[in-house]
Parts: C-alpha cells; structure tokens; sequence
C-alpha cells in the first residue's frame, strides 16, 4: 500500500524545478571551492611558476576584473537569449578556464585562463538566481534558496582544507582540474532536465558601458599592481590611473544617456542604496584581500605547508559559516544598520587583534592569529546576510535584479583593487626594509632581488640560499620587513573597516527599504565569503517579483570569498 508520504515524495522527485535546483548548486559550488581554494595554493604557484607577488596579484584579479566586468551585461544576455542557455556555456567557459590553468606553464597564461574562468563565472553567477526563481514559488521557493545558501556555506567552509589537501597530496593543478567531473554533472543536468526561460521585455545589452567600465578597471588595476614595482611616481602608473579616471567618467556619461544602461544611476539617489555598494566593497578589500598576504605569511615565513594553511584559515570560514545563520534570523528582528555597521566594527576589531603579528619565523607565531581569525569570521558572518538583503531591499522590484548585481561586481570591484593596493603597499615598504637593513653589507648589491622574494612570501628560501657569514642578518632582515609590512597592511585594512562601519551607520536608513515598509525578510542562512552573500538572505515577495520580471540577478562571489567569502 502506497502511503501518503510515499505518493508525496514521488512527484516531487520528477518535479524538474529541483533539477534546475541541482544544477544551479553544483555548479556555483564548483565556483566558490576553486575561489577559496587559490590562496593556500598560492605559494606553490609561485615556487613551481617563478612568479612574482605581482604575479600572483594577477592570478587573483583576472578573475576577480572579468567577473565583475562581465556580471551585469551577462545578466543582460541571459534575459535576452536565454538563462540556462548562458549558464550552460558559462559552465562550458569555466571548466576549460580550469583546464587551462592545470596545464599553465607560465604564470601570464594562468592569469589568462583565469580570466576565462571569470567570464564563465559571471555567466553563471548572474544566471543562477534566476534559474531558481523561475523555477520556483512560494514556500518551495524559500527551500530552494536556503539549500542555495547552504551549498555556498559549505563550499567556503570546506574550500582552504580541499585547497591544502589537494595542494599537498597532488599539485596545485589539481584545484582546477578537480572542476572537471563537477561540471559534467552540472552540464548533464543543465542540458538535460532545466527548463530555458528568458525575459520577453529585455532590452539589448549595454556594450558601450560594458567596454568603458571593463577598461576603466583594468587600467586601474594595472596602475595600482605596477606601482609596488616601479613606484606611485612611474610615468605608466600615473598614465594608468588617469585614463582609469576619464574611462569611469565616459562610463558614467554612458549610463546618464543609455535606454537600457548596464547600471541605472537613479539607484544612488537612496543613502542606504549606496551604503550597501560601500559595504561590499569594504568587506572584500579589507579582510578577504587580506588573505593572500596572510596565507604567503602562514607558508612563507612560518614554514607551514598548504593544508596545514588551510585548517587554520578555517578558523574563519567556521566562524562566518555559523554567524551568518544567526544573522540570517536577525535580519527578520534587527533593523539592517544594526548587523552590517556593527559588523564591520567587530571586523575592524579582529584586524586590530590580528595586528601586532610578533617578528619571528617561530612556527608557534602563528596562535597570535587564532583571536583574529575568529572574531574576523564573526563580522563576515554579521556583514554578509543583510547585506544581501539590503541590496534588493530598497529598489523597487522591477530594479533589484540590476541593484543585486550591481553589489555582486562591488564585491569583485574590492577584491580587484584591494588585492592591488594592498600589495602595492606591501612591496614598497619591504623594499625600503631591506634596502636599509642590508646598507653596508655584503647583500647590499643584492638588495632589490632579495627584497623581491621576500614580497611574495620567499621568507625561508631567501635566508636558506644566503652566504653563510651573512645569513643570521640576512634572516633577521626578511623576517623583519615581511612582517612589519604585513602589520602596516593589517592596520590598513583595520582603518578601511572601521570607516566602512561608521558610513553604513550613517547611509543605511529603514525607511529606505520598499518591501513591506523594511527589509526583506531573510530566507536562509548563510555563508562566509565575498564571492558568495547574494542568496544568503532571501528577500521576501518584493524580491520574488523582482527575480521573475527578468532583471539581470547578480549572484554571489571570490574570491572569493566570497567568494569569499572571497576568498579569494
């Protein structure tokens, strides 16, 4: 006899909505473990390629610059000629980006392969939302997106100890490689069992703003990496930035006149809809492009390999995976500022905690990080889900989908610029360290070339390599200048949150929200990277509506994170 349970279940199995289900999660999972598992792979990158820190900046914000360059006009393409058709091809995109990267014989061909996997990323990434929220409705809807959050979760949760093992058991390359099978199942189901759906009303995409923001960033990006070679006075650097400048302001003239523009300007006209751009861009250029330098610290100086790297990253991760469902549930009961300003003071208090790292090469150094890793995962975990939230909440429905992507790029945006920066400060500091503790001896002559292995993280083979008479100073010098530059960065990244909490404490206001006189109602819980926020807090009916009006849906990031996150 057939119970009720049994009759229940089995329709529901041959519902094709929880294939479209299926697909979306494994393939964003695949996205966000390959984000968060580069950095622990970082330094055998660099050792196996003979890359630079500005190198290994590059591996990072190629995929960080062609996603957030390419988000929004994906979207676009999506609404226009079908989501599962661009989330096909950009999983298509993304697996041979990763194929390509595995087989990498230099570190200019892995930066470009990974810049295909950021455009297969993108497509993805816009696409995945609205896969589901045309598949969807009502409570299954909520379902459906809490299981979304949950595999992002577990993918930035389980991404650092993957990275490490696979890292330390294969090679590196097996972090790309590992996409393979999980893209052919992605792409089976895809093809086989998703429903295609598009936006009748979609206008043509906006390349005239796509090509002006892309170039924009690029040479910013370009300008702020080459400065920590050639210095902020180099005639390139300044060229870079001046015509990042005039590229944003054609971007901006472009969007004022456009019919169908990539981002509507009228969106800033809402404080708290800016307050929103400025946390997500905060949180990915303070504490996730903080880990990249952190990570060369753990491996390069403390001589820890990369799983080891990667079970204490998850300090972190843990902690931003289990404050993001509690945050998930506040942001039904807290009003929005109280989570996201908040949060960044607690971040700004476990990049204080993690600052003061002791100048040592001593692998019991590292416990001096656990109080800042914890308290850093907290505040990701309190940022993320109302975040979400915020980027959707004070549109109007027909707007969220563009508002949410618009969010998802300035996630990437921070990533980009913050990985940049932060390592241009970093490299300029210790060559000044290393040119003055070597004036006078021996390795003066030898000061540059020196220097520049201790910026990407080469603590140990630098002083392993050295004559023996001058190797006690020489030891003394790298340790010294990478760590005091790694504080100076900390302390930056420490000032950039505090500034990001007290501008959300100002910019976001309720009365802002236009769902139901406040914020959306969080759906799911959450998860812990840059790269993956943007379904970690489901909006309510106002979201629904604005994910079936065929807006372009930005979805989460690497980082990611994010993503995460960005991790990257």
């Amino acid at each position: 006899m057939t119970t009720q349970t049994e009759a229940t279940t089995e329709p529901q199995a041959r519902d094709p909505k929880w294939w479209t289900l299926a697909a979306v999660c494994t393939g964003v999972f695949m996205l966000l473990l390959d984000i968060t598992i580069v950095n622990v792979a970082l330094p055998d990158i660099q050792t196996d390629l003979a890359a630079s820190l500005s190198d290994l900046q590059w591996v990072i914000d190629a995929y960080a610059l062609s996603l957030a360059a390419l988000l929004l006009t994906a979207g676009s393409l999506a609404d226009l000629y079908g989501r599962r058709l661009v989330f096909v091809v950009g999983l298509l995109l993304f697996t041979a980006g990763s194929v390509a990267c595995g087989l990498a014989q230099d570190v200019f061909f892995l930066s470009i392969a990974r810049a295909f996997q950021g455009i297969g990323g993108a497509a993805m990434f816009a696409t995945a939302l609205a896969l589901l929220a045309s598949a969807f409705s009502g409570r299954d809807r909520g379902v459906a997106f809490g299981a979304f959050g949950a595999t992002t979760g577990v993918a930035v949760a389980v991404g650092p100890v993957l990275g490490g093992v696979l890292t330390s058991g294969l090679s590196w390359r097996w972090i790309f490689f590992v996409n393979i099978p999980i893209c052919l199942v992605a792409l089976a189901i895809a093809l086989l069992r998703v429903k295609e759906s598009h936006d009748p009303s979609a206008g043509a995409p906006d390349w005239a703003g796509f090509l002006s923001f892309s170039g924009a960033l690029g040479l910013l990006v370009y300008g702020l990496i080459r400065s920590g070679e050639e210095g902020w006075g180099d005639d390139v650097v300044l060229a870079c930035l001046g015509g990042a400048g005039f590229l944003f302001a054609v971007f901006l003239l472009v969007q004022w006149g456009a019919k169908h523009p990539m981002f509507d300007l009228s969106l800033l006209r809402k404080p708290t809809f800016n307050g929103g751009l400025i946390a997500a861009l905060g949180v990915s250029a303070s504490i996730f492009s903080l880990l990249a330098y952190l990570v060369l610290y753990i491996q390069g100086v403390l001589g820890f390999s990369a799983v080891q790297s990667g079970f204490r990253l998850v300090l972190l991760s843990a902690m931003a995976f289990v404050f993001a469902a509690l945050a998930g549930r506040l942001t039904e009961k807290v009003p929005t500022k109280l989570l996201i300003g908040p949060g960044f003071l607690v971040l700004g208090v476990g990049l204080y905690l993690l600052h003061g790292i002791p100048t040592s090469a001593d692998p019991d150094s590292w416990h001096h990080l656990i109080p800042g890793l914890l308290v850093c995962g907290v505040a990701i975990g309190l940022i993320n889900p109302p975040l979400a939230s915020t980027a959707v909440g004070v549109v109007a429905p027909q707007k969220a989908g563009m508002a949410s992507g618009a969010n998802s790029t300035f996630r990437q945006v921070g990533i980009a610029t913050g990985i940049a920066t932060l390592g241009s400060l970093f490299a300029n500091q210790v060559g000044r360290e290393v040119t003055d503790g070597l004036a006078g001896t021996p390795a003066a002559g030898n000061a540059d070339q020196i220097a520049a292995a201790i910026t990407g993280g080469q603590v140990r083979r630098v002083v392993e390599a050295a004559p023996a008479s001058a190797r006690d100073r020489i030891s003394e010098v790298a340790t010294s200048a990478f760590v005091d530059s790694l504080n100076h960065i900390i302390l930056i990244a420490m000032v950039l949150a505090f500034v990001t909490g007290v501008l959300t404490l100002i910019l976001i206001r309720q009365r802002d929200f236009v769902v139901h006189g406040g914020p959306p109602r969080a759906e799911t819980a959450g998860e812990a990277g840059p790269a993956a926020s943007d379904a970690e807090a489901t909006p309510d009916s106002g979201t629904d509506a604005a994910v079936l009006s065929g807006a372009p849906v930005g979805a989460p990031h690497a980082g990611e994170q994010e993503p995460g996150k960005h991790l990257p």
